[in-house]
């Protein structure tokens, strides 16, 4: 049974991000989530997912990746959406203050990353490779990490649609330079924002399962 939320500020040095905090009882391990392409902690895409965790017994932050300021500048520019590298550091500043908190720290930690927030979590698994130990990307663009990919050291879990036939072939394309356990999961019927009955369920179950297996010593 997961406890009321809490609001949890997080110092990314030149900002303070703010996120949503779910502890289940006797948690089993927690998710960081991370945003991209214009979305927030109140993505309810994302908040769906949480839920499916939560009832699994993972506990589940939800953070805003940019300022109040920022995110004003970001509706018009989309600039900031796109900026890998300050995402990746903020996402590592929330895996930092888990690891910092009395009721998260010894807890097995995974990220979940939609859209432009895939390649920011798996920049902050290749920054933290001894606390990150699982990775989800759900429609997302893992290719924009970069040369952080062959630095990820934790499983990851590539979960495209598919009708998505672009960012099929960019997750494939990313596959292809990860060094670690890695699977690409296509959702049949599914488009890039799983708006499909059944298709984010899906995705969600399958990412629920990812996530749970890390529960074991050194992940899977």
């Amino acid at each position: 049974m997961a406890t009321a939320t809490q609001t949890v500020s997080v110092d990314a040095g030149d900002v303070t991000l703010v996120g949503d905090l779910v502890l289940p009882d006797a948690a089993r391990g927690m998710v960081c989530f991370a945003h991209g392409s214009g979305s927030s902690r109140h993505s309810p895409r994302n908040r769906e997912v949480a839920g499916v965790l939560q009832r699994a017994g993972l506990g589940t932050l939800l953070i805003d990746l940019l300022g109040a300021e920022e995110e004003r500048v970001d509706r018009v520019t989309a600039e900031l959406r796109f900026d890998i590298p300050l995402l990746g550091r903020r996402v590592t500043a929330a895996v930092d203050r888990l690891g910092e908190r009395a009721d998260t720290a010894a807890l097995p930690l995974g990220l979940f990353g939609a859209s432009t927030g895939a390649a920011a979590a798996l920049v902050a698994a290749a920054a933290r490779p001894d606390r990150v130990r699982a990775v989800v990307s759900r429609g997302g663009r893992p290719d924009l990490a970069g040369e952080a990919l062959p630095g990820v050291r934790s499983p990851v879990l590539l979960i495209v649609g598919g009708e998505d036939r672009q960012v099929l072939e960019l997750n494939e394309q990313a596959a292809e330079r990860l060094t670690v356990e890695h699977r690409v999961l296509v959702v049949p019927g599914a488009t890039h924002l799983f708006e499909e009955p059944g298709t984010l369920e899906r995705a969600a179950e399958a990412a629920r399962d990812w996530f749970l297996d890390m529960e074991a010593e050194g992940g899977r």
